[in-house]
């Protein structure tokens, strides 16, 4: 029979340890941060781990409104005693776990206490006629208030909602095969103009002089550079170099051209490049074809 070393002996496990066995040195779980090597012998659940919420209230006049109503109780004549009673059991319970949000129905419950004793107390001497002034008026007026305004959101909550109970039906339809140019708007050729100006400042002479310019003349420059073209952009029809008033002038034979429909003017789409074409031009194709 042989014996182990002390060496062999110093390699085994101890068996006697509490501690877990490391099985490849994967946690199986994370316990508050801590690794487990390991399942648990027995499992043990905090009080607090299965705790379950059955009634959420917007506030103290929300709650003290539940209490009254579940109870059935005469809203004009509240029994302070109970209602009281119930409403300090539900505040120990949430002091135990938020006192921020305990603090608002403390103030709630403060008030519940400060009823009662003046009820308690003999009734102010009032003049013959007049009734006893009844210190729950306050907080009844309040919950009335309270319970019109929650109904009413209630109502308004009942209302469909787009985006909540229904969504917009949208359908494009293609009226025509035929594509349809948008037409050219007064501000697309403002910023036409304005752009041919800011070139035409670029290229312009200190130099004063008088020059008459007639439109119908520019007119007629205007349509033979048109003819026999199929469209010319807006730009070439201008010559900055000739100057500031040629530039005005040469527009303003355009607008009458436009105006006495000699000409159209004409763009694909929105932002894009303007055309300008003779008018007759394309009855012009439409007869060839």
């Amino acid at each position: 029979m042989t014996y182990p070393t002390a060496a062999a002996e110093a390699a085994l496990p101890d068996l006697d340890s509490t501690e877990p066995q490391v099985v490849d040195h994967v946690a199986v779980a994370r316990l508050y941060g801590e690794p487990l090597f390991s399942m648990p012998l027995d499992l043990y659940i905090p009080p607090d781990a299965l705790e379950v919420f059955l009634e959420a209230f917007e506030g103290p006049l929300d709650f003290l409104l539940y209490l009254i109503r579940k109870q059935n109780f005469n809203i004009l004549d509240i029994p302070m005693l109970s209602v009281t009673k119930q409403y300090l059991v539900y505040v120990d319970q949430i002091r135990s776990r938020n006192l921020e949000l305990a603090a608002e129905y403390l103030l709630m419950a403060a008030m519940l206490i400060e009823i009662k004793s003046r009820m308690l107390l003999p009734p102010k001497r009032v003049a013959a006629g007049e009734e006893a002034e009844d210190p729950r008026a306050e907080l009844v007026r309040r919950l009335l208030e309270y319970e019109q305004i929650k109904l009413g959101a209630a109502r308004l909550n009942a209302v469909p909602q787009l985006g909540r109970d229904f969504l917009t039906a949208t359908v494009f339809i293609e009226q025509s095969l035929q594509p349809r140019f948008p037409d050219v708007h007064v501000a697309d050729l403002q910023e036409a103009w304005a752009s041919m100006m800011q070139r035409a400042r670029l290229v312009q002479h200190h130099k004063i002089s008088r020059q008459e310019l007639s439109v119908r003349e520019h007119m007629s420059l205007v349509l033979k550079k048109l003819q026999g073209r199929r469209f010319v952009g807006f730009e070439d029809l201008f010559s900055p170099e000739q100057g500031l008033p040629v530039l005005v002038v040469t527009f303003i034979a355009l607008l009458e051209l436009a105006k006495e429909t000699l000409v159209e003017i004409t763009q694909a789409e929105a932002f894009a490049p303007i055309y300008v074409r003779l008018a007759y031009a394309q009855s012009a194709d439409t007869v060839s074809a």
